[in-house]
């Protein structure tokens, strides 16, 4: 089926259900950042294979609400179909709570499959006057090839690797759940549960995670997931009980007047509305998502051994690039793509990308989020600037680095860019703070010297990032969106710093690190913090103006390179030590 005739029939389905619109929000049971193929609805429906974005259906109109990340992207893979698309951010911003509210009155249903819309969203609809019908899939009634649900084998990962064991984490938890006087915990996000109890597998691409649900009470532990995938193992031996995924709803109807802790941004409305009246609903944070973004000493040093390796991979592919070692002469995106991963996977530690890789040549780096296509794929030749972001799983730890290259010769502007980016980079990474600092507090560091030009980036400056987890990890940040009350950065949390300068039309420019926040010094003040550099690969050194950089910013980049030189050059390959040399040696 077309996109086109996908709509349509979906519109049948809705006639048929008295419904004025569906919504489509593209997200799973767990509100993952990025799903499985049988939560990819959003994709399904209309085209768009970005990872964040809301649809719209009516009798009428087909709408998608997009960020500034995925404009370009979006245009052009909704082009020729009944979509339209609005911005979520900019002058020309709209909101999808705001449409339905401005379109439809409070007697018009409008409908969403319950099992993706969480309890906080759909509070947020029916304050908006929005009366959302939280029922099953009516995606299910047109897709149908629809793919089942995964049931990878999982992994068990060892203590020496994960540096707790799962009874001390769980101890932990239930030692918080007392303090607030709560008998049960639900969690459902799935790098929670996979931390907890020291668990990976492959339900979700690039993501190690298992699609289940999790209860923890005062003295038991109930794991909801296909039984299957623990075929490999004696599950007697582990530190719960298991049960199928699709038995969580009944398991949670027979809780009676109980104390229910939840996080409402996280649990989706088929398992609430499972629950009995009598279950006293306590609401916060995942514990364990404060307890993951700190990681412990043996979680550190896995980042720093990954880091490394992926070090020596960067450097023994940058060293082939710059000898054009492509066996056709020249580079595309999408094989510099496969020969940084062909690279990586050399390393025996190597499990697999962190994410999909973006590899974006000229113009096309202006686009934030772009993947390039056998359509779109790109020769890398003559002058231009490649945005290269990538990323690696490793067995102790998770990476995320970008790095934009240059081909051919760079324009002065191109160099005042790289120049202004690397400058804030620096900045962010060098700077000492107080204890109870947030993240948004930092983020003008990343910003001030494009600000004073007038330029600037609107995507975040830094995420949190997990250990072999989720490339994207909570609640840490560094953006200039105000941070949540009391979402400061402590020690163990890793960050990326990655500021950037996008020119459409033109080219773009990203340079991102992962850094780990690490004690600093204390005094009368109080305890002061600052940041450990983990990613360990030269920046590009051709597009540095030194004449714009003040004599503390060439000492810090002299520092690095010279630490990275030190950490690399027994580890690379002989082809790479003479690059390794010329790319670290000082300013």
């Amino acid at each position: 089926m077309t996109v086109n005739e996908k709509v349509e029939k979906l519109r049948e389905v809705l006639r048929e259900n008295n419904l004025k619109a569906w919504i489509i929000n593209g997200t799973d049971p767990h509100e993952s950042e990025y799903v499985c193929p049988r939560w990819q609805s959003r994709k399904f429906i209309s085209g768009f294979s970005g990872s964040a974005g809301t649809v719209i259906v009516t009798l009428e109109k087909a709408l998608i609400w997009v960020d500034s990340r995925y404009f370009v992207q979006c245009a052009d893979q909704i082009k020729g179909t009944v979509f339209e698309m609005r911005k979520t951010n900019g002058p020309e911003a709209t909101s999808p709570v705001d449409y339905l509210k401005n379109t439809f009155t409070k007697e018009d249903r409008v409908g969403i499959a319950a099992e993706t819309l969480m309890v906080k969203e759909k509070r947020n609809y029916e304050k908006n006057g929005i009366s959302i019908c939280a029922m099953d899939d009516l995606l299910n009634r047109i897709w149908t090839d629809r793919p089942d649900m995964p049931s990878t084998p999982v992994d068990k990962m060892s203590v020496k690797y994960s540096g707790e064991t799962t009874k001390s984490k769980i101890e932990r938890m239930r030692k918080k759940a007392a303090e607030d006087k709560a008998d049960y915990m639900l969690i459902s996000s799935l790098d929670d549960i996979a931390w907890i109890l020291n668990m990976r597998a492959d339900d979700v691409e690039d993501t190690p995670v298992f699609l289940s649900h999790l209860l923890i009470g005062k003295d038991t532990v109930e794991l909801f997931t296909p039984p299957e995938r623990f075929s490999s193992y004696d599950i007697s031996k582990e530190a719960f009980e298991l049960f199928p995924y699709e038995e969580t709803a009944s398991h949670l109807s027979k809780l009676k007047d109980v104390t229910l802790r939840l996080n409402p941004a996280r649990i989706n409305m088929e398992l609430f509305n499972a629950l009995d009246p009598s279950v006293k609903i306590q609401e916060g944070l995942e514990y364990s998502t404060d307890f993951k973004a700190c990681k412990n000493r043996t979680e550190i040093a896995g980042m720093r051994k990954a880091h490394i390796l992926d070090g020596v991979a960067l450097v023994n592919f940058l060293s082939d690039v710059e000898r054009n070692k492509s066996k056709d002469g020249y580079y595309t995106e999408l094989s510099i793509s496969k020969a940084l991963e062909d690279e990586r996977k050399k390393m025996k530690e190597y499990l697999g990308p962190s994410f999909s890789t973006i590899a974006g040549f000229a113009d096309h780096g202006a686009v934030v989020h772009y993947s390039a296509t056998e359509e779109t794929d790109r020769k890398i030749t003559g002058n231009g600037l490649l945005v290269l972001d990538s990323g690696g799983q490793y067995m102790f730890g998770t990476t995320d680095i970008t790095r934009t290259l240059l081909f051919g010769k760079a324009t002065k502007q191109q160099k005042e860019d790289y120049t202004m980016v690397l400058k804030g980079h620096l900045a962010l990474a060098a700077q000492v703070f107080p204890d109870n600092t947030d993240g948004h507090q930092l983020d003008i560091l990343a910003h001030m010297f494009l600000w004073n030009r007038g330029l600037n980036f609107f995507h975040g400056t830094g995420h949190g990032v997990g250990h072999r987890l989720a490339v994207h990890e909570g609640p840490q940040r560094i953006s200039s969106a105000p941070s949540s009350a009391g979402i400061f950065l402590k020690e163990g949390m890793v960050v990326s710093d990655e500021p950037g300068l996008y020119r459409e039309g033109s080219h773009g420019i990203r340079i991102e690190n992962l850094i780990s926040v690490t004690k600093y010094k204390k005094t009368e003040f109080g305890q002061f913090l600052t940041f450990e550099e983990l990613t360990c690969c030269p920046y590009e050194r051709r597009l540095i103006l030194k004449e714009m950089l003040t004599d503390e910013e060439i000492h810090l980049i002299d520092c690095y390179h010279e630490w990275v030189y030190n950490s690399l050059i027994s580890l690379v390959d002989k082809r790479a030590r003479a690059y390794l040399k010329k790319a670290t040696r000082p300013l």
